[in-house]
Order: structure tokens, then C-alpha cells, then sequence
């Protein structure tokens, strides 16, 4: 199987669920502790050994291609002052093995058609990542493991699309996609029957919510071509994968097993930064 080097993360959202700090900041440059929430992410891709982003974006998000982008002057500042730290700190936003590259989505048409506009920047049957930065996955306290990199490892070794997943609360299904999948053990995956968007507790297949990392084949993409607009008259991302599924391919859910930080609301993002900065020691 091909290796996954290509992550897509949208980033043309509006962020209303974070207003007011959204109002005039992209709400992916909102901090997360000591660093904006895409820098997290980015960082996730790259320890899953993913090293191309490519952002889908908007008018008014240029800050976050700024964040990534060389600032040669404010190198030099700190270079002359023997500022050594924190010229390493910058440094290591961006990587040299890091490529970042950015196209616009014109218009609103949901998740499906913005991971559609980067569908011209991958390789004919290259296979790759899809990161919703909304949400943060940190490994547990104590361990360096990568739910990300898991599974791309399990794309190569299976020859399967692979689904993030959690267990929630079985009153709270209705907030979420579930999957319909016998349940697997953390760390491991399954073989997924189908997915169902947001169904009552009692109409609900199982407890394991998508939570917005994704490994697929470029067949996606060529679905998403012609996929009609479905919940909400968007383009939706999960009926591709269920026309996928449609073909015979073989689609798994992968059990996470690290931690969930919804940063896309107040409470998450907050719960986020509580969490993380006592975590790395500050004294809150």
C-alpha cells in the first residue's frame, strides 16, 4: 500500500461556536496553552509521519498560513539579541521537512466538498489523511503513542480505509455520526457495516462516535465528484465513504486510544487548556 504523506484539514469554518473570540481571529488560531490549536494538529500529522498539509481555506484565514510561513524579521530581532530559545521555538513551528500549501473553498458546500478542493494537489490513487482541527488528540498521560500514526499503520497493513473513533455515553449518541461495527479494543479496528448520522439512543448501532480523523484512498475524491448534497443540502463526507463501503471496499473503524478535546466550543477549548497546561506544569 502507498504511505500516507498527505494530510487535508479544512479551515474555511467560521467558528461560530467560539464567538466572540472568533469574531476577528481565525478560530484555529486560537491558543491552546502555548500555541494555536492548528500548531497542535500540524504536530499530530507529523508525528504520524505525515509531512504535507494542505489547508482548505477561506478569505480572512491568512493568519494561519502566516503562523507556518517564515518572519525574517523577527528572527533577525531575536537572533541579535541572542534570543537562542526562543529562535529554536519559532523553528520548530515549522520544520524543514514540513510543506504547507493552501486552497480556497469559494463557497460553503460541507465537509465533503472542501476536502474536494484539494482533490487537484494529490498523486492519481494516493491515499490520504483528513484532520478536523476542531478537535485535539492528545495521547494519554505518560505515553508518546500516535492514534494518527496507528492508523496509517493500519491502512498499509490492512488495505483498509480507516475511521477514528471514541465510546460516549450512550444517551449522548444523538450529538454525534455512529458507527455500526463490532466493538474493538482500543489501539485496534474493525470492520465497518455503516455509519449512522446522529440517531436516538435507541435507534443507535453502538456507542463509537467519529471524531474526525480519517485515512482514505483517492477513490474518495472521485465519489466526492459527483456526490449529491445530502444532510443539510451539503456534500457530505460520510455518504462518499458509504458509497465506498457500496463497492465492496473494505472501510474500519479505528478505537482510539488517547484523549478527546472538543476545542470547538467554549467548554472544550477551556477543559483543553485547564488540562494541557497543568500537564505541562504551569501552576493554574
Amino acid at each position: 500500500m502507498t504511505q500516507v504523506r498527505k494530510a487535508i484539514i479544512p479551515v474555511a469554518g467560521f467558528g461560530t461556536r467560539l464567538l466572540p473570540i472568533s469574531k476577528a481571529i481565525p478560530k484555529e488560531m486560537v491558543p491552546v496553552v502555548d500555541r494555536p490549536l492548528i500548531q497542535h494538529v500540524v504536530e499530530e500529522a507529523l508525528a504520524a509521519g505525515i509531512n504535507e498539509i494542505i489547508l482548505v481555506t477561506r478569505a480572512g484565514k491568512s493568519a494561519i498560513e502566516d503562523h507556518f510561513d517564515a518572519h525574517f524579521e523577527l528572527e533577525h530581532s531575536l537572533a541579535s539579541k541572542g534570543k537562542s530559545a526562543l529562535l529554536e521555538t519559532l523553528s520548530a513551528i515549522s520544520p524543514k521537512k514540513l510543506k504547507v500549501t493552501s486552497v480556497r473553498q469559494p463557497n460553503a458546500k460541507g465537509l465533503g466538498h472542501a476536502i474536494f478542493c484539494a482533490a487537484h494537489l494529490l498523486d492519481k490513487d494516493e491515499p490520504f489523511a483528513v484532520i478536523l482541527p476542531d478537535v485535539l488528540v492528545k495521547p494519554q498521560v505518560g505515553s508518546t503513542a500516535c492514534d494518527l500514526g496507528s492508523m496509517v499503520e493500519r491502512w498499509v497493513a490492512n488495505d483498509a480505509s480507516q475511521i477514528m473513533v471514541e465510546a460516549v455515553p450512550r444517551e449522548e449518541v444523538y450529538r454525534y455520526g455512529i458507527v455500526d461495527c463490532d466493538e474493538p479494543a482500543a489501539g485496534e479496528s474493525a470492520t465497518m457495516r455503516g455509519v449512522v448520522e446522529k440517531p436516538t439512543p435507541e435507534e443507535a448501532p453502538s456507542r463509537l462516535s467519529v471524531i474526525g480523523r480519517y485515512v482514505l484512498p483517492y477513490r474518495i475524491m472521485e465519489l466526492l465528484s459527483d456526490q449529491p448534497p445530502g444532510a443539510g443540502n451539503e456534500i457530505q463526507l460520510t455518504d462518499a465513504i458509504d458509497r465506498l463501503m457500496q463497492e465492496g471496499k473494505t472501510v474500519q473503524a479505528f478505537r482510539m486510544h488517547g484523549r478527546t478535546f472538543d476545542c470547538g466550543h467554549i467548554e472544550g477549548w477551556l477543559k483543553a487548556n485547564t488540562t494541557l497546561a497543568r500537564e505541562a506544569g504551569y501552576d493554574i
